[in-house]
């Protein structure tokens, strides 16, 4: 091929012209096809973060709990006591949402999971994070059951339980929803297999499931925007098969007991050159690897296509030299395609063959994050629309006349509603460890067996707020998640995060990306939850008005939390009638980006809610003090639809219900629907009561009598507001009516 004609294929492959210069001045010649292809995928936005790592390194990154810096691992690795550590990561699989919904959900599931057990642990949890445009949109409705369906089918048959997780509906995911997926596991601090390799003359196995033409550029796929066309990309969409990656987790595990592992990693995004390019730089070396020993799927399958596929179930093992015999007896004994493809090389080499012919030499340094791949600074710039959301005042809104009207409206919205038509599909108790499925807390509860301690688990993100205030909004997601770990009992200890924005090159998606960086940094410094990996998810866009705009800025927190006597866990449940109700923390004159404000009243533009990073870590020791010595019987956060649903989502599980008085000095919408941060409804029950008051008079720490429990009416300032048990009827089934409409 000619120079011209080189450029015009990495161009078409995502590559810019200043990338095809510089693969040139590596190579010290022109690059062939496969070697374009390589660096088209491994330069991709997904693989690189070429666009976003200058960011993403003014996070922190060390903390006293964190046994590996965030890059380091295939996921996050947290020291949690009693000689274990858990692994961590979510990750999001939008794009293939987008266009295959089951097929998307369900490999982001299993390439989670992988994530997790090639690093010798054994997942025991899954929460989720998603993102869709209106359900009065047939479309997004058969994105929702697809990506439901595709979730629960590859997780129960897999066997790790969904733990805990949100779903959010805004019309900007309407081309474009997002599908985060977490997954959480268990290993022996001294057994963690580290994603490397090393040692000359050291075999390379390929492991699992045949090489298919599934998945092939399927990173440069996810760094591009989503079109009507889109549709044309399905055979960058991934299969999975969880029944041959259940029998995957168990031959690793296996194989993770004898001591012939130098290093394993997951074929994710980028498939085979994505793992030989990761391990070698990690260990210093290269590889020199033999194609046509790759089991294929498929007949006739040229070099791109093998080393680019993303088929699902493999991963890449380097093994000491000498204990062939033990790997693949492991692997014969679990029935799974077990194949020395190559060997470790001392240079800085990938040297690919096929058909006896060197069909690709790269440098696998200047292929990877944090080596040779390009870091960029782009442009960024304030958005018109954030100065327009600051001119919002309440007193521009007239309170309805009847608020038992909002109360009703209100708890039948699909960000409000019961999602239980989406997690009852999901197997919540698979594995017995799940604390929360019986005892509904803020957060997910996993039992860590034979000790006193469990894991806290939540995954977080109000991206309106994030839109309204990106700095704002992105600080009060990891703030919310924090919240629902310590309302939970637990204490907070690291996160991992998937950041989901739109095309890095609008200034104004890319100021977003920014600010969120900006916020999330300062709160998890102050929280001393250090961020230990995760995902950039960017050309989130989607069709709104015939223009082209990106989905709301989108950070999703995952955090997790350390319960450090079961004992002590905290549900959101009321318990007994006659019990006193008391809110933590100050009720404002603030409806700004409220699920009521914008939903009854259509009113978009506005700030972020009132939110103090001070005050509300403060709140946090409050809360965790009460549960410590025993004083409160349930704690629930105020967040989406404000006081009045937490009051509800507190009454409901035993049917009880309230009685409370507003406060005078505040609108009594606001009060009631308002969504300002920094709040917990904690109940009380009589006979503790004077030492609940100590105790917050000791720590001086605004607080406020609401009222009492009921047998199961609501009653706000002596007015009915009807009984519990019909309002739970309209609050379970509402999401479902919406889908059958």
């Amino acid at each position: 091929m000619s120079q011209e004609a080189n450029l015009k294929t990495a161009m078409s492959l995502g590559l810019l012209p200043e990338e095809y210069e510089k693969i040139k001045k590596i190579l010290n010649r022109e690059p062939n096809f496969t070697e374009i292809s390589i660096f088209s995928v491994m330069w991709s936005e997904h693989a690189s973060y070429k666009n976003s790592i200058k960011w993403i390194k003014t996070l922190p990154r060390k903390g006293k709990h964190l046994l590996a810096e965030a890059g380091e691992e295939n996921a996050g690795l947290v020291d949690i006591g009693n000689g274990l550590a858990c692994a961590f990561k979510i990750e999001s699989h939008n794009h293939p949402c987008a266009i295959e919904p089951y097929q998307g959900a369900a490999t982001g599931v299993g390439g989670i999971n992988r994530d997790i057990f090639t690093m010798g642990a054994r997942p025991i949890a899954q929460l989720n994070s998603l993102r869709f445009g209106s359900l009065n949109d047939e479309r997004n409705k058969w994105l929702l059951k697809g990506v439901v369906k595709g979730i629960g089918d590859y997780g129960n048959a897999f066997g790790v339980p969904v733990v805990a997780g949100e779903t959010f509906f805004d019309e900007s995911y309407s081309t474009n929803p997002l599908v985060n997926a977490m997954s959480v596991g268990i290993v022996k601090k001294g057994e963690v297999i580290s994603a490397t390799s090393g040692g000359v003359g050291n075999p390379v196995y390929i492991v699992g499931s045949s090489t298919g033409k599934d998945g092939i550029h399927g990173a440069t796929f996810a760094s591009a925007d989503i079109t009507e066309n889109s549709a044309d990309d399905i055979p960058s969409i991934q299969v999975g098969d969880p029944f041959q990656e259940k029998l995957l987790l168990e031959a690793t595990l296996e194989l993770n007991k004898t001591d012939v592992v130098v290093g394993m990693q997951d074929m994710g995004a980028a498939g085979i050159i994505c793992s030989t390019s990761e391990m070698s730089d990690s260990g210093k070396c290269g590889m020199r690897i033999d194609l046509d020993k790759v089991p294929l799927r498929q007949k006739g399958m040229k070099a791109f296509e093998i080393l680019l596929s993303e088929s699902q179930e493999r991963m890449l093992v380097v093994v000491k030299k000498g204990k062939e015999e033990v790997v693949e007896k492991i692997f014969d004994k679990w029935d799974l395609n077990c194949k020395i493809i190559g060997e470790v090389i001392a240079e800085d080499r990938l040297m690919f063959y096929q058909n006896k012919e060197l069909v690709a030499d790269v440098p696998a340094s200047h292929l990877v994050l944090g080596g040779g791949a390009p870091v960029y600074e782009r442009e960024y710039k304030e958005p018109a629309y954030f100065k327009e959301f600051q001119k919002f005042r309440i007193d521009q809104v007239e309170k309805p006349a009847d608020l038992r009207e909002v109360a009703w409206f209100l708890l039948k919205q699909a960000n409000i509603a019961s999602k239980q038509w989406i997690y009852d599909q999901y197997d919540s108790m698979v594995g017995t460890a799940n604390m929360s499925t019986n005892f509904p807390s803020d957060a997910g509860v996993v039992n860590l067996k034979g000790s006193k301690n469990a894991l806290v688990l939540t995954v977080d993100c109000n991206s309106r707020y994030v839109k309204a205030d990106p700095e704002t909004g992105s600080a009060i997601a990891v703030a919310e998640a924090a919240r629902n770990v310590v309302c939970t009992g637990g204490e907070p200890v690291a996160i991992t995060n998937c950041l989901n924005f739109g095309n890095p090159y609008n200034p104004e998606a890319f100021w977003q990306f920014v600010g969120a960086i900006k916020g999330m940094g300062a709160a998890c410094r102050e929280f001393e939850t250090p961020v230990t990996g995760g995902n950039v998810s960017f050309y989130n866009q989607t069709t709104i008005d015939g223009k082209t705009v990106p989905v709301n800025p989108t950070p999703t927190i995952g955090m997790l939390g350390i319960l450090k006597d079961k004992n002590h866990q905290m549900t959101i449940a009321f318990k007994n009638k006659g019990d006193m109700i008391y809110l933590l923390g100050e009720s404002k004159n603030d409806i700004s980006s409220s699920e009521y404000l914008v939903n009854y009243h259509k009113i978009k533009k506005s700030p972020a809610p009132w939110f103090d990073l001070k005050f509300e870590h403060k709140l946090h020791n409050v809360v965790h003090g009460l549960i410590q010595n025993n004083l409160i019987y349930s704690a629930h956060d105020v967040s989406e639809g404000g006081l009045f649903i937490t009051l509800l989502e507190s009454s409901m599980p035993r049917g009880l219900g309230f009685d409370i008085t507003t406060d005078a000095e505040i609108r009594e919408d606001a009060f009631l629907f308002g969504e300002s941060q920094g709040r917990v409804v904690v109940s009380v029950t009589p006979h503790r009561e004077n030492e609940f008051i100590d105790f917050m008079m000791s720590n001086k720490f605004p607080f406020s009598t609401l009222g009492h429990v009921t047998k199961g009416d609501m009653r706000i300032d002596d007015l009915a507001y009807g009984f519990i048990e019909d309002a739970r009827k309209e609050y379970d089934t509402a999401i479902e009516k919406l889908i059958a409409e």
